[in-house]
């Protein structure tokens, strides 16, 4: 089932995300749902506070990159908890289906290793380089309250203030579900 996307300005993009057991009710179909969610939306990665949970959890799937220094990841993160970032930090134009129509350049660590669960609830701790490290921290920051726009100066953000508040009303215009802060 696809799931509205929640847009810019609902608090629960700004919630920190509580971590989960294997007892979350209806886990497996919540993963299916995000995942057919992100894909009829385009996206690279979706994050649980996304679709409205306020949960450690978030998905990525880079095959849509032509990157061919790195491997493609796909992937369920659950608990997932950034152990270390390092590398030289490299700027890249991010969006995010929750901002739709706005993109910037967002200065992340090249290289990061994570600590998760995957959806059997099996940990791992794992290295990710290049996009898929992007993707991976991109989403992770949804899941401790935090947006790529935190990330960009104050000048910028003044800039695209009018944008942003106009996403909170509802006034962009998408191909996938979205709710509102304001039409619950």
């Amino acid at each position: 089932m696809i799931l509205p996307i929640i847009a810019y300005g609902d608090p629960v993009l700004r919630k920190v995300g509580s971590n989960i057991d294997k007892d979350y009710k209806d886990l497996a179909k919540l993963i299916e749902n995000m995942w057919e969610t992100m894909y009829n939306a385009h996206g690279v990665g979706l994050a649980a506070p996304q679709i409205g949970k306020a949960i450690n959890l978030f998905l990525v799937d880079t095959s849509a990159f032509d990157e061919e220094n790195y491997p493609e990841v796909k992937k369920v993160f659950i608990n997932s908890e950034i152990i270390e970032e390092w590398g030289d930090k490299w700027e890249y134009e991010e969006g995010c289906l929750s901002i739709p129509h706005i993109r910037e350049k967002v200065s992340r660590h090249a290289e990061l290793k994570l600590k998760y669960q995957d959806e059997n609830f099996v940990w791992h701790e794992e290295t990710f380089t290049g996009i898929a490290a992007r993707v991976i921290q991109h989403e992770y920051d949804h899941c401790k309250g935090k947006l790529f726009v935190d990330y960009i100066s104050e000048l910028k953000r003044r800039l695209i203030k009018n944008k942003l508040i106009n996403i909170s009303k509802g006034g962009a215009r998408v191909d996938y579900k979205m709710r509102i802060p304001s039409s619950r």
